[in-house]
C-alpha cells in the first residue's frame, strides 16, 4: 500500500508523482517520480505487425507472353515483310507472266513505359518487416502488364509515340491499309448494343480469321478481355419454342469444350484486363471488352531493355535536400501488326 498525502492508499490507486510509495531500509521514504500506468490488463496486449502487404494480383501481359519476340539494338527494328508470289498457267512456249506484288518491312519502334516513385528514407530505415521497394516492383509489374497489352491491343487513336505508343491491334483492323489490301472492318465483328454477345459473334470472329492466308490453326490464339468469361457460358440453345432459358452451349468439361472457357472452339483464350477500348495508353481502360483471333506470330513484339528498376539513395543527388530515395521502373518495348489479315475482333458494345 502507498501513502496518499501521508495516510495509506487503498488498493488498486495509482500514485501520482511525489506520493510515498515505500520506505528504504534506514527509513527514509521512496517517492513517486511519474505517474503510474493504468491498471488495466487490456492495454497489456501486444500488437502485431505483418509484414504481408495487401497487393492487386499480379497480373500477366499476353503480349510478353505469346507475342513473337524481335531483339532490338537500338530504337528501330526493320523486319522484311514478303508480299507473296501469285502462279498462272502457262502454254507451251508461252511467256511467263511476271509477279508484281510489292514487298515491304514492318517497323519496330521502341518506345519507354515507366513510372518513379518517392520513399522516405525514414520509412525504409524504420520498416523492418516490409520489403518496400519490392512490393512496389510488383505494384509496377501488374500495371505494366496491362498498360503494354492495352497499347497493343485496344487503343482506338492513332500512333503518336507519346500517349498512344503503338498502332494497337483493334486500330489496325479498323484502318484501311491499301498497301496490303486490306479494308477497314474487313475482320471486325461487333455485338448488338446493349445485348448480349451471341454465339454467331463467336463463329464469325474466328471464321474472319480461319479464312486467310495468315491462319494457323497450331499458332492460333485468342485473346479477350476477363469479363468475356460470362458471356461465353451464358450463351445458350433454346430447347423449344418460346424457351427462355435453354442449355449452354458451352459446358466445361463437355466433348469437345472441355475447359470452356478458357478455350473457344478448341483454341486457347488467354485472359488479359488490357483487352477493352480506350483513347489512350493506359492500365485502367474504360472501354468496350474485345476478343482477338489471330496468328500469335503475326504479334510483333520488340524488346530493347528491361523490365528494369534503379534507386537514387536519400543521402545523394536530387533527394539530398529532401531524405528522399527515388525508385525508378521502365521498360523499352516496340509492337507492330505484321498483317491485319492475320487477325479478326469482336468488340462487346
Amino acid at each position: 500500500m502507498a501513502r496518499k498525502n501521508g495516510w495509506l492508499a487503498p488498493i488498486g490507486h495509482m500514485p501520482d508523482p511525489g506520493d510515498i510509495i515505500g520506505y528504504r531500509k534506514n527509513g527514509l521514504p521512496i517517492r513517486s517520480v511519474g505517474g503510474g500506468a493504468v491498471n488495466d490488463v487490456t492495454t497489456w496486449t501486444p500488437e502485431e505487425f505483418s509484414g504481408d502487404v495487401v497487393q492487386k494480383v499480379l497480373q500477366k501481359s499476353a503480349i510478353e507472353a505469346y507475342a513473337r519476340p524481335w531483339p532490338m539494338a537500338n530504337t528501330l527494328r526493320h523486319v522484311p515483310r514478303s508480299a507473296g508470289m501469285d502462279v498462272a498457267g502457262v502454254a507451251a512456249g508461252g511467256t511467263y507472266a511476271e509477279d508484281t506484288s510489292t514487298n515491304d518491312e514492318v517497323l519496330l519502334t521502341a518506345r519507354k513505359m515507366g513510372q518513379a516513385l518517392r520513399l522516405n528514407d525514414e520509412d525504409m530505415k524504420d520498416n523492418t518487416l516490409v520489403d518496400i521497394i519490392a512490393t512496389k516492383k510488383m505494384d509496377w509489374a501488374t500495371s505494366f502488364a496491362k498498360f503494354y497489352d492495352q497499347a497493343c491491343l485496344g487503343c482506338t487513336a492513332a500512333e503518336n509515340g507519346t500517349t498512344v505508343l503503338f498502332t494497337s491491334v483493334y486500330k489496325s483492323l479498323r484502318t484501311t491499309q491499301s498497301g496490303l489490301g486490306y479494308t477497314a472492318d474487313d475482320n471486325y465483328v461487333v455485338s448488338a448494343s446493349g445485348s448480349a454477345v451471341s454465339y454467331d459473334n463467336l463463329s464469325t470472329v474466328l471464321s474472319l480469321a480461319e479464312v486467310g492466308d495468315y491462319w494457323d490453326d497450331g499458332e492460333a490464339l485468342v485473346i479477350a478481355h476477363p469479363s468475356f468469361k460470362a458471356k461465353v457460358r451464358n450463351i445458350r440453345i433454346p430447347q423449344y419454342s418460346g424457351d427462355t432459358g435453354g442449355l449452354p452451349v458451352f459446358v466445361q468439361g463437355q466433348g469437345g469444350d472441355s475447359g470452356t472457357p478458357d478455350t473457344l472452339f478448341g483454341h486457347p483464350i488467354r485472359w488479359s484486363l488490357g483487352a477493352k477500348t480506350h483513347a489512350t495508353n493506359t492500365s485502367t481502360p474504360t472501354g468496350n471488352p474485345l476478343l482477338i483471333v489471330g496468328n500469335r506470330q503475326m504479334l510483333f513484339r520488340g524488346v530493347r531493355s528491361g523490365p528494369e528498376s534503379a534507386v537514387a539513395g536519400a543521402d545523394s543527388g536530387p533527394a539530398f535536400l529532401t531524405d528522399q530515395a527515388l525508385l525508378k521502373m521502365r521498360a523499352r518495348r516496340g509492337f507492330a501488326v505484321a498483317h491485319p489479315k492475320a487477325f479478326a475482333v469482336l468488340e462487346d458494345a
